[in-house]
């Protein structure tokens, strides 16, 4: 076999090289601060990665479905297609999970607590010509999920299923009722760790293949936490249950197989890819610390769901890509299974359509892309290799963090988790209140003329802060980065008024429009009614067809210097009629503010902050 290299005629250049050339082009510009970009994770990411890179990870050569797993448990790539139901209606909810079952989907997910499924006779309903031994079902009920558990064994005897064959899973996990409750439903962690003892004895018995103890790492990832944050603090609760099962004689080869992780994915398209290899590389490291009899017991079986954090209420077919992305990034980083939420789901009761565009999502995925067909194909790459090793090596030291405190219930207790959290959520919402985080549609290029559909459920768009009684400490706050902006813009569209925002365009041609197309999206995205020009020849002309539109916010729009003169102008013929806003920030503004021009609005600009402003000043609650 020729071994000859391709494109000898091209020598190898060498790092040298390449970062003399680098700086050579920035001219004395800061090599750092250019081109180096930090991760609200905290750490840096080169603009460039290279082969060398690649020689201090030392688990590049281990092959698919062997320790510690980075490449996938699993041969092929083929996942679990999951389409999640809502019941609320028992005889629709059997309908709608056949129907998706029928049409592509391998699982579904049934979300429901006991009170609608109050007995087995309404159990059997809701399963109702679903094949147990074909398809798998899920259960999101809470710590009602021991009683279906129990109807799900009832129900394949009665039905002559093979139990040894039914797959599928419960969302069983008492820390999940702790990070939404502050507290546990059984008054202590003891008493609800005895009962995941005996619902994994249970479900070793009963049902060997179904996943009876999850670990909703996803409840992280909707309060806002970082890839780290949610990698961490999953493999915490991961570890808690694995110290005081073991504790209480339960075997690890017995746990770690009937567990899943449920984790969030956002649109962070790379770091989601690595997150997942890097969750499969730190689970087996830390369940063969618990001395498996079998090393298989160290593989981690992951389900995938898109975040809502990162989903709007305003210009809602944008979810449709979001949730494209990061059903790419699951299936790219070889999640085991994957639910897709429909692009409706936050305000609406999903109906065929939605639930049909979320399901196929996955399908030409798998049908045209084939996705399917290549395990771990983001293997060797230079750049997700590095992410890969950049995020397991912070979440670890997190991870070592809670467990110095004394382990994630401890570590819940002292508030420290809620911190972590709140902090990071707090610098995402001033990321997306100043434009450093963007939500198409919602805190940049809105739909100018979109009224929210009437058929919204507004109680259900917005979380509130609960308090609640005899709690151990503050639970998790999960609601969507767009929350903030949407009530802003829900109270313009239910305002007598729609305020008007004028672009005053005049002077230099490029910068009029440059600037008037920044200040219509501004205020677009509060829902302001926007009326832009092509130029004015004076600014007389121009406040006089501000006046006929009836304006109640005139934005002067042109290039700083045309400002000097025109914003006083502009400020003495408005006559406070309206308000004056300057679309730009001069080096001269503090002149102008001593001349009584105040509103500036530029590319640095809190655009939250403003628009709640402007909407004080117009009256608007």
């Amino acid at each position: 076999m020729d071994k000859e290299k391709l494109f000898n005629e091209f020598p190898p250049v060498s790092t040298e090289q390449w970062e003399s050339k680098i700086n050579a082009d920035l001219k004395g510009a800061d090599y750092y601060k250019k081109l180096v970009w930090k991760t609200l994770e905290g750490f840096p990411v080169n603009p460039y990665y290279r082969q060398e890179d690649l020689k201090k990870l030392d688990y590049l050569n281990v092959p698919v479905n062997t320790f510690p797993y980075v490449r996938a448990i699993k041969e092929d790539n083929n996942w679990i297609v999951r389409q999640d139901v809502k019941i609320s209606n028992i005889d629709v909810a059997n309908s709608t999970a056949y129907e998706a079952l029928f049409k592509g989907a391998d699982a579904v997910g049934f979300i429901g607590s006991g009170e609608v499924i109050t007995n087995q006779a309404a159990f059997n309903r809701l399963l109702r010509g679903i094949h147990l031994n074909k398809k798998e079902v899920n259960f999101i009920s809470g710590h009602a999920g021991p009683d279906f558990l129990s109807m799900l064994v009832n129900y394949a005897e009665d039905y002559n299923f093979d139990k040894k064959q039914v797959r599928g899973s419960l969302d069983f996990d008492p820390i999940r009722f702790l990070n939404a409750n502050g507290r546990f439903y059984y008054d202590s962690s003891e008493r609800a760790l005895q009962r995941v003892t005996r619902v994994i004895n249970f479900g070793k018995e009963h049902l060997p293949l179904f996943r009876v103890l999850s670990v909703n790492g996803h409840y992280f990832n909707n309060a806002g936490a970082t890839a780290v944050q949610e990698l961490a603090f999953a493999l915490s609760v991961g570890t808690e249950y694995l110290s005081k099962l073991t504790y209480d004689k339960v075997n690890i080869d017995d746990i770690a197989p009937r567990m899943q992780f449920i984790f969030g994915v956002g649109s962070n398209y790379f770091l989601e890819i690595a997150k997942f290899r890097a969750a499969r590389l730190l689970w087996a490291h830390i369940v063969k610390a618990f001395n498996p009899a079998n090393e298989d017991t160290c593989k981690m079986f992951i389900h995938a769901e898109t975040t809502t954090w990162n989903k709007t209420a305003y210009d809602p077919h944008v979810n449709m890509l979001r949730v494209t992305t990061e059903a790419m990034s699951s299936a790219i980083a070889g999640v085991d299974s994957l639910s897709v939420k429909s692009y409706d789901n936050i305000f609406a009761e999903s109906d065929d359509f939605s639930n049909r565009i979320a399901r196929n999502v996955q399908l030409v995925l798998k049908e045209e892309s084939h996705f399917d067909k290549v395990t771990d194909p983001a293997a060797g790459s230079y750049y997700v290799e590095n992410l890969t090793n950049l995020i397991a090596k912070e979440a670890w030291n997190l991870f070592l963090k809670v467990e110095e405190k004394g382990g994630y219930i401890a570590a819940f207790t002292q508030g420290y988790i809620q911190d972590a959290l709140e902090e990071t959520a707090l610098q995402r919402d001033i990321n997306i209140a100043t434009r450093k985080e963007i939500l198409l549609g919602t805190n940049q290029f809105p739909n100018f003329s979109e009224k929210l559909d009437e058929k919204a459920k507004v109680r259900k768009m917005f979380k509130t802060r609960v308090t609640k009684k005899n709690i151990i400490e503050r639970p998790l706050y999960m609601y969507r980065g767009s929350e903030a902006f949407e009530k802003l813009r829900l109270s313009v569209d239910k305002a007598e008024k729609t305020p008007v925002a004028f672009m005053l365009t005049f002077g230099n041609l490029a910068m009029r429009r440059a600037r008037a197309q920044f200040a219509a999206n501004f205020f677009a995205c509060a829902g302001f009614e926007i009326v832009d020009n092509i130029g004015f020849n004076s600014i007389e002309d121009g406040v006089k067809a501000a006046f006929k539109k009836k304006a109640d916010i005139v934005v002067l729009c042109s290039a700083d210097d045309d400002y000097a003169s025109a914003a006083k102008e502009t400020l003495d013929l408005l006559n406070d009629k309206a308000i004056l806003v300057v679309a730009g920030a001069p080096s001269f503004m503090e002149d102008l503010k001593a001349q009584g021009v105040n509103n500036f609005i530029n590319v640095k600009s809190n655009v939250l902050h403003e628009l709640q402003g402007y909407c004080e000043q117009l009256n608007i609650n």
